[in-house]
């Protein structure tokens, strides 16, 4: 969320940076709000010392014996109080209306964000690995002959629907060691703590990362009013939901992996064949809660763990700074990582690693102590794939296929598999 008084301050630049992102501009509109709200509230002032001066007065016309100033001085005080209730309401509803509007306002891009209105715009920062050259025709994960017997798509289709899998025998092994490689690699190389949370939420940890209430469609909702989270950033981000932690205990680091659920609105058509797009799919997640000023360093920071993974992996890569178009809604920059998929010759996204700057944050009200004492301040929120691993799952077979339908694997995934090294045509793990 956006802080009122910067928008106060400078109308101007807010709509300007909302502008970039191609988005309305807004500040005459939560001006009027703003404005309106500081009136009712300083109305409900104005009458609430007037009833205490009249609750005073009437005490004294008590005592002098005035009835006739006595009576007038307590229908002033009834009237006041009424008063005091009309606007305080009216405050409160127009709080409500202001807080309303800028929960769906997007982050603001950061002065280096490339302009652009799509992916078609997104700028390449660096490249790691050579795609390898196939002596005969490379096919998508789905079609390999290994992968066929573990990964079945009708029998998700008959307990599930469209766009779910069932995983089983090699392939859910390796599935399985992907994640447990990513865990092992960002907890004992990159400092991140492992972490274990629920994918049920309450509907204010979702409106405190920015899923909610602009995005409510792309998640799934229990009867019960729970959330089915679409990443584990919904749970990490929110441990600091409504805290005020000491300036020594940043950064902090956490690292999980979990199922994660999105409903894919608006991507009809895009993906449907093999997995690389699910409505249930495991990740490991990142997050960063740290101090303003480590912020940009620990976005750099957070983008190296995210490669590393596939650098062990042997997996070619490009990292983009995505333009201001393609920007997701809580973020003030992003680096997407997209791993070499030879079966589409392309490059697919598999990391999404962003800085929020305060925008989670103020809608958490999190918040540190500074050690050397003054006003809390809000923290910076930082978030990242480690990786997506049935994405991964999908680069690591097609990377690795050979031209009878087996996959050589990783050799960093091997410790992870028992020593086992390659996927068999017929779909074993040897």
């Amino acid at each position: 969320m956006h802080d009122i008084r910067a928008i106060r301050e400078n109308p101007a630049a807010f709509d300007a940076a909302l502008a970039r992102r191609g988005a309305d501009p807004l500040s005459s509109d939560v001006l009027r709000l703003d404005e309106a709200r500081r009136t009712a509230i300083h109305a409900a002032e104005t009458a609430q010392a007037e009833q205490n001066k009249a609750s005073k007065d009437v005490g004294a016309a008590k005592a002098k014996g005035d009835e006739a100033e006595f009576e007038r001085l307590r229908a002033l005080v009834a009237e006041k109080k009424a008063e005091v209730a009309e606007m305080q309401a009216r405050a409160k509803e127009l709080d409500a209306q202001l807080t309303n509007l800028l929960m769906t306002v997007p982050n603001t891009p950061l002065a280096d964000v490339p302009p652009g209105a799509d992916e078609e715009d997104n700028v390449e920062i660096r490249r790691w690995g050579t795609p390898r050259v196939f002596d005969f025709q490379p096919v998508e994960h789905y079609e390999l002959a290994g992968v066929k017997p573990g990964m079945d798509f009708e029998t998700a289709a008959k307990l599930s629907g469209a766009r779910f899998v069932v995983l089983s025998g090699a392939v859910a092994r390796i599935h399985r060691a992907l994640a447990q490689f990513m865990l092992d690699t960002h907890v004992e190389e990159h400092g991140l703590s492992e972490t274990w949370t629920p994918v049920l939420v309450r509907e204010d940890m979702m409106l405190g990362t920015g899923q909610l209430p602009k995005f409510g469609e792309d998640s799934y909702q229990t009867t019960n009013g729970w959330w089915l989270v679409p990443t584990a950033e919904v749970t990490l981000t929110n441990i600091v939901h409504g805290l005020t932690v000491d300036e020594g205990s940043l950064p902090r680091r956490y690292v999980a992996h979990t199922q994660c659920f999105r409903s894919e609105a608006g991507s009809a058509g895009k993906d449907t064949a093999g997995m690389l797009r699910q409505h249930q799919f495991e990740k490991v997640e990142m997050v960063s809660v740290t101090h303003p000023d480590q912020s940009m360093a620990e976005h750099a920071r957070m983008t190296g763990c995210a490669e590393t993974i596939l650098q062990k992996l042997g997996l070619p890569y490009r990292t983009v700074v995505l333009c201001t178009g393609d920007m997701g809604f809580g973020a003030t920059k992003t680096h997407d990582i997209e791993v070499w998929l030879p079966g589409q010759n392309t490059y697919r996204e598999i990391s999404s690693v962003s800085v929020c700057g305060d925008f989670q944050a103020r809608r958490m009200n999190a918040r540190f102590k500074p050690a050397g004492g003054g006003k809390p301040e809000f923290v910076h929120t930082l978030n990242g794939s480690g990786l997506a691993v049935g994405r991964c799952l999908i680069a690591v077979l097609e990377n690795g296929q050979q031209a009878d339908g087996s996959v050589e694997l990783p050799q960093a995934l091997h410790p992870w598999l028992r020593g086992k090294t390659r996927l068999t045509a017929e779909g074993t793990l040897v």
